[in-house]
């Protein structure tokens, strides 16, 4: 490829990608680039500085402090009366990988992101990363105050339904250790499997009450694996009708 189609190529992509972040955040970038790394999985990594290699990683482990950060201030001030464990809780949910890979797919940032496509499968958070990195790039190209302001205004205001969260039980492990300590059975969540799913550790987690293997899920994090395997053991439960008090305590919710 010529070196000027090479420019046009790189020209054409920050045009797109800048033309998205002012349609779906209503700004123009200063610096684009940030915002090119921002949407580069580590699966597409081109160079290396040193042992470093450029991709979003950086700038997603930067994001998802100052997320946590406007989450934690907005919810503060939005909820005058509420208690540090309601507050903990609702910036727990409106964080978590799960809601942040939805809210994600909701923006369109899986279209924009760089990845091997020979591993697409295989990255399930691949997307709320790439928006944690997006507000990590957000913040060194336009400072604090903005970042808030967008995260605030064109984020969480539009996208997200707190009153719905707020009666939202998505904590499925909680829940069954609860029944379990009522119930007097033995819950334990036991790795089945792992595996190397391209530079990724793949957990495979069973649920196990005394001594029956129920739900299983898999995640490249143990905890992420527990939560789904305690989700299907949860509906499987309800579905048997094994247990009166679940189904109760599921009705109220």
């Amino acid at each position: 490829m010529a070196l000027r189609d090479i420019f046009a190529h790189c020209n054409a992509k920050d045009k797109a990608l800048s033309d998205f972040i002012k349609n779906d955040f209503g700004f123009r970038p200063k610096n684009i680039n940030l915002y090119q790394l921002a949407f580069t999985h580590k699966s597409a990594s081109e160079s290396s500085l040193g042992s470093y290699k450029l991709n979003n990683e950086r700038l997603e482990y930067l994001g998802d402090a100052i997320l946590s950060a406007v989450v934690a201030d907005y919810l503060f001030r939005l909820f005058p009366t509420k208690a540090e464990g309601f507050l903990t809780e609702m910036r727990s949910r409106i964080v978590s990988r799960a809601s942040l890979n939805k809210l994600s797919q909701k923006l369109g940032f899986d279209k924009m992101i760089h990845y091997s496509h020979d591993s697409h499968s295989n990255f399930k958070s691949m997307t709320g990363n790439a928006f944690e990195a997006f507000v990590g790039a957000l913040y060194l190209d336009r400072g604090y105050e903005f970042s808030k302001h967008i995260l605030i205004d064109r984020i969480i205001r539009i996208h997200i339904d707190l009153d719905q969260l707020e009666q939202t039980d998505v904590n499925f492990k909680s829940k069954l250790l609860e029944w379990s300590q009522k119930e007097k059975k033995h819950v334990n969540f036991k790795v089945v499997n792992e595996k190397s799913e391209n530079h990724e550790r793949l957990y495979h987690v069973v649920v196990v009450i005394d001594g029956e293997e129920y739900g299983m899920g898999a995640d490249f994090n143990i905890k992420g694996a527990e939560q789904l395997a305690s989700e299907k053991t949860w509906n499987m439960l309800l579905e048997q009708n094994l247990v009166t008090t679940i189904k109760a305590d599921h009705e109220k919710e």
